[in-house]
């Protein structure tokens, strides 16, 4: 039975959210602030998590950030649920390391939705190739870790399948529509674009540090294309 650890201040919605999910036969362990979630997490090894933003104390930005800085948490996915809806807020949270973003108020179908993608694509990444390559840059999907040259870089997790599905289709110009199909597994009405562009961003400034190989192009009008 799938884990998840749920965190907001605001008791109804963390019911709301412990309601649904259980009805979907997860497992779900509710917690009332960040400080709270982060000792939980001493312990516990939740499959997911969902993280809301606006919290007294300590904020999930900083929760999220902190999570992503241990080891032993990079492959896990993090759903932030927040009344924060600027593109400015979506953006400073998937820079933090969240995998996806919700904004508040929600429809619980949207909710069961994102949540059973985000674990299927996690089940997935265990069957996956472990390695894989492209030039000077090699892939290990065991550890998230990416090399170039001679750098390791660390990776969240869809930092690490946007990046896997680049490399599986080189050479391809991939729309934000196929990405957010194909990487995040919405609907082909469903998703923000923003999600793609925040996600291309911090992936080019992990490994494209070298200003002469950019692996990452640009198609105007289209999308992205990785070069060969």
């Amino acid at each position: 039975m799938p884990h998840i650890l749920a965190v907001d201040d605001d008791p109804e919605v963390l019911g709301t959210i412990e309601r649904v999910l259980q009805r979907e036969n997860y497992q779900v362990t509710p917690v009332n602030s960040g400080k709270r979630a982060l000792a939980y997490l001493e312990t516990g090894r939740p499959d997911l998590m969902i993280l809301d933003i606006i919290m007294p104390e300590m904020d999930g930005i900083a929760v999220c950030t902190q999570v992503r800085r241990d080891a032993r948490f990079t492959s896990l996915p993090i759903l932030f649920l927040t009344a924060k809806g600027s593109t400015d807020d979506i953006v400073d949270g998937l820079d933090a390391g969240a995998d996806d973003y919700v904004i508040k108020p929600f429809e619980l179908a949207e909710l069961r939705a994102r949540v059973g993608a985000l674990l299927r694509r996690g089940t997935r990444e265990k069957e996956s190739e472990a390695v894989m390559r492209l030039g000077n840059m090699r892939l290990d999907s065991d550890t998230y870790q990416v090399h170039v040259g001679e750098e390791t870089i660390q990776l969240t997790s869809t930092e690490h399948r946007l990046l896997r599905y680049f490399m599986e289709h080189v050479d391809q110009a991939l729309s934000l529509t196929h990405l957010l199909m194909a990487v995040w597994e919405y609907p082909s009405d469903a998703g923000d674009p923003d999600l793609v562009r925040a996600h291309v961003r911090n992936l080019r400034a992990k490994i494209e540090k070298d200003a002469t190989r950019k692996y990452i192009r640009t198609i105007h009008g289209v999308g992205y294309m990785m070069s060969s």
